[in-house]
């Protein structure tokens, strides 16, 4: 091999395997600075109660995501953050990939750019393709489901599986300027005690730890433009030691920062300045939980102060019943109303829940 050969070959390696790593500080911040100050919510429309519900051939309701997704642009909001499953590739890969260059068109229609949920560790660990439950009465996200299933977290010979699913779809949108970004997986680490503890693998964080930077490295061979990250959720954040090593993990392989946050003001802004120390920028993919002393009101204007996105769970009551607590796993709201709606802005109606909130957000977005 002569000398020439072997250094364009070490070039060529060099190239791509920039093109795979994570984005440098400076590729996030610039890609930060083309973007408005990022408001929206975790969206699913009110007619599913759960991301299979949602992208099924079935059940996918583009009449029904228009009317919620105008709802959201007339108060201001940009972006979206949506959950995708990995059984709706498995089963039709071409229809559901049609499915979300729809929903993306729709979204484009109202000026709305989602980021895109690959993974999610939380609820219902045995997600089945096919007709999906019908709702709890009383229980908050009653019948959501976790991807992947345990089932196939736990068997290896499910992993090419999910490789293709996220070579397939990020492949397909990575160039796309519909999408804002991918979020890899949701609270890696969540165990669902107060839900489904008792049927999740006791080596449930061993067995993500595993796949997340694998996951990752999928999208990342997927050539995404858009940055990838994964929000961190729990623990302290305060300095880099003192991160869980899932904490850990999920920020090292970000481009950019997310995180979530159900607490009261004070607390938000604290968590918004222990993670501005990663030096890269910063988005809170979930808060907002009345209930929990997580408001619009508290939140907003801090998340607006330090130009963090800021993301509601929630949007349209529906089957999903998010605007119950998260103790009605224990005590179902059968008998009751809450005091107030745990989550969600619009009523089933398009009507808001507190024109308050819908008037700020409109404030802070203009």
């Amino acid at each position: 091999m002569t000398r020439r050969v072997l250094l364009l070959i070490l070039t060529l390696t060099a190239s791509l395997s920039a093109q795979h790593a994570r984005w440098t500080t400076e590729k996030a911040h610039q890609w930060y600075a083309k973007q408005p100050f990022l408001v929206g919510g975790n969206y699913t429309p009110a007619t599913a109660i759960n991301e299979l519900e949602m992208w099924q051939a079935d059940t996918f309701d583009p009449q029904r995501i228009d009317l919620e997704l105008g709802w959201a642009e007339a108060i201001g909001m940009n972006t979206m953050r949506v959950f995708l499953h990995d059984l709706p590739w498995r089963d039709d890969p071409k229809g559901f990939r049609k499915r979300i260059d729809t929903f993306l068109n729709i979204a484009a229609k109202h000026h709305i750019r989602p980021m895109l949920v690959l993974f999610d560790s939380c609820w219902d660990p045995f997600p089945h393709s096919g007709k999906q439950r019908e709702p709890t009465p009383g229980v908050h996200n009653s019948g959501w489901v976790q991807s992947p299933g345990v089932e196939a977290l736990q068997d290896p010979a499910q992993y090419p599986r999910l490789e293709a699913y996220v070579r397939g779809v990020v492949g397909a949108f990575a160039k796309d300027r519909r999408v804002l970004a991918w979020d890899i997986w949701n609270e890696p680490d969540n165990e669902n005690k107060s839900s489904y503890g008792g049927r999740e693998p006791r080596n449930k964080t061993e067995l993500v730890l595993n796949l997340l930077p694998k996951a990752f490295e999928w999208a990342r061979a997927a050539k995404a433009s858009q940055p990838l990250t994964s929000g961190v959720w729990r623990g302290d954040w305060s300095s880099h030691e003192g991160l869980s090593v899932m904490s850990r993990e999920q920020i090292d392989l970000s481009d950019v920062i997310s995180f979530h946050s159900y607490e009261k003001a004070e607390e938000f802004e604290k968590r918004i300045l222990s993670l501005q120390r990663q030096g890269r920028p910063v988005l809170c993919t979930e808060f907002m939980a009345r209930g929990n002393g997580s408001t619009f009101e508290g939140s907003l204007p801090i998340a607006k102060k330090y130009n963090v996105a800021a993301i509601a769970w929630g949007m349209v009551a529906g089957k999903t019943q998010t605007w119950l607590p998260w103790d009605s796993w224990q005590h179902a709201y059968v008998d009751r109303e809450p005091a107030v709606w745990f989550h969600e802005v619009f009523r089933t109606d398009g009507t808001p829940y507190d024109p308050k909130e819908t008037e700020l957000i409109r404030r802070v977005t203009r």
